[in-house]
């Protein structure tokens, strides 16, 4: 069997390699300390791949001068925002239409050809219907992230043992406790999975919202950066969005880990 890494090991290895990254990426970008690679001109390294030190002094002076948290803040409200109002349709829809066979069967097409668009290519429309402000975002959001999660609701409840069914109605069980205490439980395990992939879709929501007409949010400041050439700017953005999907990411896993105690840990199915 193999021998798993213990949690502050795991920690330690995953920051070392988070600084061979940056290192790297401060050696092929700098003009000095290697020879240029990929073009003769080492400066344009710098120009096309920004400078780490230099996107690490951007960030900084984002937070220290206070300029990014009316951008972070809108950003977050946004995605926050999508990512609420997805999951809880997403959950609601997926259960009703997994429940309803005659429904199912009635809106199968239509789901499909929906989750077949492109989503991002509503986002004019959303512009149009609901203006340049909060909620257009949000839209485009919500539609990006309700499929993730209807699909995997659908599944997990259409996924529950006749057998399961069979035994629980045997005892009494009315269709509110099946509902309460076999098919949601089965559900919730297939939700928390694409909650995962739900935040990074509702922060690309929000920032090609952004991106398509604002005039605050980090996507702002990444366009504004873009229009400049000031590639240090577009990548200090992208870290700073990057860290807070993470940082979201990790509060759904907590939650994960409060709501699923029931649920045996890799660990302990293996050694089962």
């Amino acid at each position: 069997m193999a021998t798993r890494l213990s949690a502050p090991t795991l920690r330690l290895i995953q920051a070392a390699l988070l600084l061979g990254l940056f290192v790297a990426w401060h050696l092929l970008t700098s003009p000095t300390l290697l020879p240029p690679i990929y073009f003769n001109d080492p400066h344009r390294a710098a120009f096309f791949f920004g400078e780490p030190l230099k996107v690490l002094g951007q960030i900084f002076k984002w937070f220290s001068s206070g300029e990014i948290f009316v951008h972070l803040g809108y950003t977050l409200f946004e995605t926050l925002m999508a990512f609420a109002i997805g999951t809880i349709a997403g959950l609601a829809c997926g259960m009703w239409l997994a429940l309803s066979p005659t429904a199912s069967a009635i809106f199968d097409p239509y789901v499909k050809a929906l989750n077949s668009m492109p989503r991002v290519i509503l986002a004019p429309i959303f512009s149009v219907w609901f203006g340049l402000g909060v909620w257009s975002k949000v839209a485009l959001g919500v539609t990006l992230v309700f499929f993730i999660v209807f699909f995997n609701v659908y599944q997990g409840v259409r996924e529950v043992s006749p057998n399961v069914l069979a035994s629980v109605r045997m005892l009494g069980a009315s269709r509110r406790d099946l509902l309460r205490h076999v098919y949601l439980p089965s559900a919730m395990s297939w939700v928390f999975s694409s909650l995962h992939t739900a935040v990074g879709l509702a922060f690309v929501g929000a920032v090609v919202g952004e991106y398509l007409g604002s005039a605050r949010g980090v996507g702002y400041l990444i366009l504004q950066a873009e229009g400049t050439f000031d590639i240090n700017s577009v990548f200090a953005g992208i870290l700073v969005l990057t860290v807070f999907a993470l940082l979201l990411d990790a509060l759904v896993g907590l939650v994960e880990r409060r709501l699923m105690t029931w649920q045996p840990r890799s660990g302990e199915t293996e050694r089962l």
